[in-house]
């Protein structure tokens, strides 16, 4: 008698078992997807609704049952994924090193980065910024009464994140594809061209310039606890606010009840009275006084996040629910009357929620009042307590504040001079020159709700013979014996200053600290004026680093070069390459040589510096001067005159227009090219 093999079962449902296998790949490899969603998700969305939407992106990207879809069935050794027979094909690449292996893994990821994707795709007031499909779905996951954060990294993590904010979508998905996923850039550009991205090879291309030229650390940096999704630390959201919905809800649903006998008793037609919307459509509990954010005065000691979050709410007229009505309505629907200013990159519309009242009072004849809403904006209203002024409106950005940054607010600003509120952590605070740099700093007077005296304001034309700033020391319950300097470049938020000192033999690379010593107090003397090219910028911090010391031709001084980073609340920088020559006066300006917009030269992924100048000595004669930073092991001179020296600078004979390139070489490889 034949022995026959035994029969072969089939599914009947082939869609289902591809619908399983994908489960399968999505709850094995969750975490790794997660932190993928996470990175390629637009920055702007904030840290928390980031998060909750990392996790619905994966959770939506698993088709339905009875979805026509077919996943492809992968046999255990597989290495790597095969193209899935239907409606949406796996890439290739899925197994590629360090990445898992398997088609229903290429294919769910496929998905994951599709929907990443449409969120900057989607206009800003779509449903949760998801497709259109998935957003008619119920919302999950749901989170009720905290707000979920990344565990916070350290400042090269926080430098990583801001740099990822400058780019697209298609630009971080590459990055992250090549370095969490392991795919080369062939492979990368493949996924990429399967997920709808218009040039992958650009996108591949640009990413290919973040993270330098420490790539291997960027790679450390993305699979650290900062752009992990799945390990978060909590917080409360604001829990008056919680027990107002509850009383709200209560409110809301005895109105239903009136609203729906009086709906029997009046004409179809007719409309109620009161819909319970604002200005604009803005929901009404937004716009009601009583229903503000109070922060008790003790909060700042006691909390990890000491920001604007953690000021209270001071000043005479924090009562007054007249005026502070008035600040809500015209938040949300501004007459024509009221005076609008944004700084760059600043969202001018209303509060989805109430905000947290920061200051009400009356400051030089005028009634201000100050918000901090939870898009991460500073809103200041300000009306005339007498003529016929309108009121005006300013917007600031203030997200990722921390210690210095949320330091201090502008209150009231005149043509000369401008008034600070200062955080309720601030201990000391004084009033000095930039361009006196051996002047001692004077006592600043601060009244009992933080309100500075009058600064004067540095000039925005003409001669540039002074530049005001405020210096601040925390208190110690926050960081012992921790001074800073801030300034008024015209908008809401002062801007932080820093300084990184020269490179030092045989010591490892420096990083920026605050600009209260002395030669950090000398290299601002110099550079202080060229703070008027940045105002009205938006900009939040300006970092002076000193990359190069020479010793001149004909005679032995020593000039400085030094790299003006000017970092925005919205990511982008800015830089300005000086040249400090020796000068007789401490203040005397330097000369900027080099000027670059939305660069990240001169910060912790744009390591490397060449500059060059014309210079003329005392004797008459011409040079063209080079200089690098540290990891600049030679300079090359080409085009009008030649030349060449080992080390990080050169000096070389040529007339004074003469066109000459520097090219540098690297302790680490490769070339760099002067900075114009």
């Amino acid at each position: 008698m034949p022995i026959l093999p035994p029969q072969q079962r089939t599914d009947p449902h082939p869609d289902r078992t591809g619908v399983r296998q994908a489960e399968a790949a999505l709850v094995e490899h969750y975490p790794r997807l997660v932190r993928l969603a996470y990175v390629v998700l637009p920055p702007s969305l904030g840290r928390h609704r980031r998060v909750l939407a990392a996790h619905a992106v994966v959770q939506r990207a698993l088709p339905a049952a009875g979805s026509r879809v077919r996943v492809p069935r992968v046999p255990a050794q597989s290495r790597r994924s095969g193209a899935p027979q239907g409606a949406e094909p796996a890439p290739e690449g899925a197994g590629a090193e360090q990445g898992p292996s398997g088609a229903a893994y290429g294919w769910m990821r496929l998905r994951v980065l599709r929907a990443a994707l449409a969120h900057e795709r989607r206009p800003r007031w779509w449903p949760g910024r998801l497709p259109a499909p998935a957003a008619l779905r119920p919302a999950v996951p749901v989170v009720w009464g905290l707000r979920l954060f990344p565990r916070a990294g350290g400042v090269d993590e926080l430098a990583l994140d801001r740099a990822l904010s400058t780019v697209d979508g298609a630009v971080r998905a590459a990055f992250a594809l090549q370095l969490l996923e392991g795919l080369d850039a062939s492979g990368a550009r493949e996924l990429l061209a399967g997920a709808a991205v218009a040039d992958p090879g650009d996108a591949v291309r640009r990413a290919a310039r973040l993270g330098r030229p420490d790539r291997a650390g960027a790679r450390a940096m993305l699979w650290s606890g900062e752009f992990d999704p799945c390990t978060v630390q909590t917080r409360p959201s604001d829990l008056l606010r919680r027990r107002h919905r509850v009383r709200a809800v209560a409110a809301a649903a005895a109105l239903c009840v009136v609203a729906g006998g009086l709906a029997f008793a009046v004409d179809a037609g007719t409309r109620p009275a009161d819909d319970g919307r604002g200005p604009a459509g803005v929901a009404a509990p937004a716009l009601d006084p009583a229903r503000l954010l109070r922060t008790s005065p003790d909060r700042w000691a006691d909390t990890s996040r000491v920001d604007f979050t953690a000021w209270p709410a001071r000043g005479g007229r924090t009562d007054d629910n007249a005026l502070l009505g008035r600040a809500l309505r015209a938040w949300a629907e501004p007459p024509e009357s009221v005076r609008v200013s944004t700084t760059p990159g600043t969202a001018a519309v209303p509060p989805a929620e109430p905000p947290q009242l920061l200051f009400a009072d009356e400051v030089d004849g005028a009634a201000v009042v100050l918000f901090h809403d939870h898009a991460d904006r500073v809103v200041r209203y300000a009306e005339p307590l007498s003529g016929s002024g309108g009121a005006a409106l300013d917007f600031a950005r203030t997200d990722d504040a921390d210690v210095t940054t949320g330091a201090a607010v502008v209150v009231s600003r005149t043509a000369d001079a401008a008034r600070f509120l200062l955080a309720p952590w601030i201990a000391e605070s004084t009033t000095r020159d930039l361009l006196a740099p051996d002047t001692p700093g004077r006592p600043l007077e601060v009244d009992p709700d933080g309100v500075t005296a009058a600064v004067p304001r540095p000039g925005a034309g003409g001669a540039c013979d002074a530049w005001p700033v405020i210096q601040l020391r925390s208190s110690e319950r926050i960081v012992e014996k921790h001074a800073f300097l801030l300034t008024d470049l015209g908008e809401p938020a002062p801007t932080h200053l820093t300084y990184m000192p020269k490179p030092g033999r045989g010591t490892p690379a420096r990083q920026p600290r605050e600009a209260t010593g002395p030669d950090a107090l000398l290299a601002w003397a110099r550079t202080a004026c060229s703070l008027r090219a940045l105002a009205g910028s938006g900009v939040r911090s300006v970092n002076n680093w000193a990359f190069a010391e020479q010793k001149l031709p004909e005679g032995g001084a020593s000039a400085d070069w030094v790299c003006t980073r000017a970092d925005t609340w919205r990511g982008p920088g800015r830089v300005l390459v000086q040249f400090l020559a020796p000068a007789a006066s401490p203040a005397a300006p330097a000369a900027v040589v080099a000027d670059r917009e939305d660069t990240a030269l001169c910060s912790k992924f744009g390591q490397h510096v060449l500059a060059a100048t014309h210079w003329r000595a005392g004797s008459g004669r011409w040079y063209v001067l080079g200089a690098g930073s540290r990891a600049v092991t030679g300079i090359r001179a080409t085009g009008a005159v030649r030349g060449a020296a080992g080390g990080p600078t050169l000096a070389v004979r040529a007339p004074r227009d003469a066109d000459v390139e520097l090219t540098g070489s690297l302790s680490e490889g490769g070339t760099l090219t002067a900075v114009h």
